[in-house]
């Protein structure tokens, strides 16, 4: 390891370290996950996340035109920049419901607030699942009322584990900074791991943090993170209709507020940033049926926007991802997949590398050694796939997986 790598290292360290634990963690919240029978028998399927206090708040949502009722309800409470509760079911989306589905919605906020005594405008509500049926709303209400007395400080991986559906493991990630000489803590939980696709992927998420920052920096440092993690998540190249991320700050920790004119602010951002791209990494990887994750990265481009179009189009592709899942180094697909994205391309310019090793060098293709070491980098549970276009500075990097046999057994058995 060089030098210069160690200092790197050095300065990351000092910027902030991962801690164990997810959204409770952080100061001034509470969490929890129940048994409320809304889908399944046997599991958690409904949580709810906690401030001590009425706190900043910010969100980001779905860009599908189509979305669910708990979207809609919570855009409209988030849009204050306060919030305290959050109320989140899994087993069932609540979305294509109608007008039912709305008061529904309203009327799981109700009994949030009801069964917590606080203000029904400081609750927000998320859901997810199967679209198209509406909630079984006294199994909600049961569910709203065993969960607030269960709500606890070390309550935070029950309610990673409420708010899974076909994901197989729960998602959570935490790191502490130091600004002003006071420790930070923030903290996520994530679900998602299909129905994945940049600009908001089925993912939910909050994170929660201590630091004193106000609603409208927080936003803007959501949404700087988000731009670098969850809007870079491919898994089948489709949306959801419910995609929702939440930050609250509960302020406990005893620094100067937090904004864009705080000397210390980029550390809180790199913090925030490392959180969620941990956090889409771990949905990624648990990719309905994924045995490969896959780190696509874009060099080159004449604009950073060719960038994106070129690392998505090589993601999103099915003939790409069959690829991987067979460890075939079959590159052709990629530089096929680069070429229709509408990206500027000149095939004499570009460079393909998967795990370092030459797939296409300007018009050099692979030799045998080159795609027997291929293959072998491919036979790893996680591998890069490099492509410079030599045409500007434009670059970008996309997360994914491949695409198997058990990502179609899982969605075309979803509903039954």
């Amino acid at each position: 390891m060089n030098k210069s790598f160690c200092c790197i290292v050095d300065i990351i360290m000092q910027i902030y370290s991962h801690i164990e634990g997810g959204i409770t963690v952080a100061a001034g919240f509470k969490a929890c996950g129940v048994e409320a029978g809304i889908k399944y028998a046997d599991r958690k399927d409904l949580a709810l996340l906690v401030a001590d206090e009425p706190c900043a708040v910010a969100a980001l949502y779905t860009t599908n035109k189509v979305a669910a009722a708990p979207v809609h309800v919570s855009k409209e409470r988030t849009a204050s920049g306060i919030a305290q509760a959050i109320v989140v079911n899994s087993g069932n989306a609540n979305a294509c419901t109608g007008e039912e589905g709305l008061f529904n919605a309203y009327a799981m906020t109700r009994l949030m607030a009801a069964a917590l005594d606080i203000e029904e405008q400081l609750t927000l509500v998320c859901s997810t699942g199967v679209i198209g049926v509406q909630l079984p709303m006294e199994k909600v209400a049961a569910g709203v009322e065993k969960a607030a007395g269960s709500l606890s400080s070390d309550g935070g991986h029950d309610a990673a584990l409420a708010i899974m559906t076909t994901d197989t493991v729960e998602k959570e990630f935490a790191v502490e900074l130091k600004i002003d000489g006071a420790r930070i803590v923030i903290g996520g939980m994530t679900k998602g791991s299909g129905m994945i696709e940049p600009n908001m992927a089925t993912m939910l998420a909050f994170i929660t943090t201590d630091a004193n920052v106000d609603a409208a920096s927080l936003d803007a440092a959501l949404r700087a993170a988000a731009d670098v993690s969850f809007n870079r998540l491919v898994v089948d190249g489709d949306q959801s209709t419910n995609d929702t991320v939440i930050a609250m700050a509960s302020a406990k920790a005893v620094n100067r507020i937090l904004n864009p004119q705080h000397p210390e602010w980029s550390r809180f951002i790199e913090a925030l940033k490392t959180v969620c791209i941990e956090l889409g990494k771990k949905m990624v990887m648990d990719g309905e049926g994924a045995t490969k994750f896959v780190t696509v990265k874009v060099t080159g481009a004449a604009c950073d926007a060719d960038a994106q179009k070129a690392a998505r189009a090589i993601a999103k592709s099915p003939l790409v991802k069959t690829s991987w899942f067979g460890v075939d180094p079959n590159w052709g697909r990629i530089i096929a997949a680069v070429g229709y994205s509408g990206a500027m391309v000149e095939e004499q310019r570009v460079q393909i590398f998967i795990g370092g090793s030459v797939a296409y060098d300007r018009g050099r293709v692979a030799d045998q050694s080159d795609l027997d070491a291929m293959t072998e980098v491919m036979k790893a549970r996680a591998f890069d796939v490099d492509v410079n276009l030599n045409l500007g500075e434009g670059c970008d990097t996309v997360y994914t997986c491949d695409l198997t046999h058990d990502y179609i057994s899982i969605n075309a058995e979803y509903t039954t």
